[in-house]
């Protein structure tokens, strides 16, 4: 009979721990959204990492002045005042057709986008007898994220002077979350994976897209390994983890190099449950939260608990780094075009592509439509030194905006396999321009001056990083990695100058005129 009481308790103990399972990640979430209204989360707990609470939605703050470094000495306002940063962009813009949108018709796409988002926020709250005094979305024009989508041209994702990247760094870090979903590549995949692909898809690595209270979009990447776990050499580039603050260091990077090609991301501390899980109307994100042995909120994708190939990640125990990486225009309003990368990998465990084996692979592809454009051509050659100083690797395709046709910019997306190893620096990576021997001067002027001692990459990297939510972003390490691989890339661009004369290498102008002088400008 004691044996028998014991057995009845643990039961017990048993039904009660799944019951309190239920209320707390199903039945609580919707009691508290029908109780009250949405409230901004409050702010970071974590002094050191956010220096203040985050603001209220209804409070118009000023965002913090443009990143241009800090007071006297600081070598990052001084590389951002070098006539290099201020010098006219050349071709000049001259009207409508050299911007990426038609104002008064993405206005009228983003209104009617608000419209559908309204109405289906609505008839969720009917279904589930929910009731809020939260207002309909209203579309403001000043918002950062249409300022941003606006502000795209021929010349880069942003412009050098224009203040608005700021403000959206500003509201990213600060603005509270309206909706979570999962993004449309991991939505094809209805939570299937094929275990027999070595490649896995895009989808199984854990990335959500989070919608804000001015109905700006970002793409939400996870922490996955610590700053300081190098990606161990025995991986292959293509089953190596996705790092949120390499994609928060690519856009700094880029933003140094004035490319302006990677979109603007920050970091942010996410309340996993009140700004993901209470959120969504998503019902299979909603299933995939649990609390994990050490009392964390976790959540995972499909794929991984049937492949085992990846693992939940988890708050702190409701708190998670993560990147932001704002949206572009939609492409029903900015078509892009995604083209394979001639300088792709062999995504297999053994094997190796044409240009692996042949030193004069460059010659075949300059003979290939759209490559055999100088212009397209050469920015290859701008992405590839970018993936080089990253270490990235997994670089198989480029995209576009079909509106500037053939020598329109190559955007600097998913950037999240950089930064994986600090002591290696994989020299292939920079077969475009090794190969190819060509080199822009504009580039190459940007880079000769990041070698000098008063705008040192890693100086201006280690400040320009210091404004992050997230900071340190970069060890140590990492940042000295970017001095050794730029002074690569320079002994590179000088033996082809060496071998083939500079009027042959360094091209003038974006779409690649041989150079008529002897020195870089």
């Amino acid at each position: 009979m004691p044996g028998l009481r014991r057995d009845r308790l643990r039961t017990l103990l048993l039904l009660g721990v799944l019951l309190a399972a239920d209320l707390y990640f199903h039945l609580g979430p919707r009691v508290r959204r029908r109780l009250r209204p949405r409230e901004r989360p409050p702010g970071c707990p974590c002094a050191h990492r956010a220096a203040t609470s985050a603001p209220r939605p209804a409070a118009r703050h000023a965002p913090p002045a443009e990143p241009d470094g800090g007071g006297p000495g600081s070598k990052l306002r001084a590389l951002f005042a070098h006539p290099l940063y201020n010098e006219p962009e050349k071709p000049p813009l001259l009207g409508p057709e050299d911007s990426l949108l038609a104002g008064p018709e993405a206005l009228r796409y983003y209104r009617r986008k608000v419209a559908r988002w309204n109405r289906r926020h609505r008839i969720y709250k009917e279904q589930l007898n929910l009731t809020s005094l939260d207002p309909p979305l209203q579309l403001r024009l000043e918002t950062s994220w249409i300022q941003f989508h606006l502000g795209i041209s021929r010349h880069g994702l942003y412009s050098r002077s224009s203040p608005v990247v700021s403000k959206l760094l500003h509201d990213m870090r600060h603005l509270p979350t309206i909706s979570a979903d999962y993004s449309q590549d991991e939505k094809a995949l209805l939570g299937a994976c094929d275990c027999t692909q070595i490649v896995k898809p895009s989808g199984v690595h854990l990335k959500l897209v989070l919608r804000f209270s001015d109905f700006g979009k970002a793409m939400f990447k996870p922490m996955r390994q610590l700053r300081d776990e190098e990606t161990p050499e025995d991986f292959f580039y293509f089953i190596d983890f996705q790092r949120h603050n390499a994609e928060i260091a690519a856009f700094h990077l880029d933003r140094i190099l004035d490319f302006r090609r990677v979109p603007p991301t920050v970091g942010r501390l996410v309340n996993v449950t009140k700004e993901i899980l209470e959120v969504t109307k998503n019902e299979i994100l909603q299933s995939v939260f649990f609390i994990s042995p050490a009392s964390n909120v976790c959540f995972f994708a499909k794929c991984p608990y049937l492949c085992k190939t990846e693992y939940a990640v988890c708050g702190n125990p409701h708190l998670l780094e993560g990147s932001l990486s704002a949206f572009l225009p939609s492409l029903n309003l900015a078509p892009r075009l995604s083209v394979p990368s001639p300088w792709t990998r062999s995504y297999s465990l053994a094997g190796k592509e044409e240009w692996e084996v042949n030193p004069l692979y460059c010659d075949t592809v300059k003979q290939v439509y759209p490559h055999s454009s100088s212009g397209r051509l050469l920015n290859i050659i701008d992405m590839a030194i970018f993936d080089f100083l990253t270490g990235n690797m997994d670089r198989h395709h480029y995209e576009t905006f079909t509106k500037f046709g053939d020598d329109g910019f190559l955007i600097h997306l998913d950037n999240a396999r950089g930064f994986g190893r600090h002591s290696h620096d994989e020299i292939s990576i920079l077969s475009p321009l090794s190969q190819c021997c060509r080199i822009k001067r504009k580039t190459l002027s940007h880079l000769q001056l990041l070698a000098q001692a008063d705008y040192r990459l890693s100086d201006v990297m280690r400040e320009s990083l210091l404004e992050d939510q997230l900071t340190p972003v970069l060890t140590e390490p990492h940042l000295l990695a970017l001095d050794r691989r730029l002074q690569t890339v320079l002994r590179t661009v000088q033996g082809c100058i060496e071998a083939h004369g500079e009027h042959s290498v360094v091209a003038n102008g974006p779409t690649g005129q041989s150079a008529p002088d002897s020195g870089p400008s």
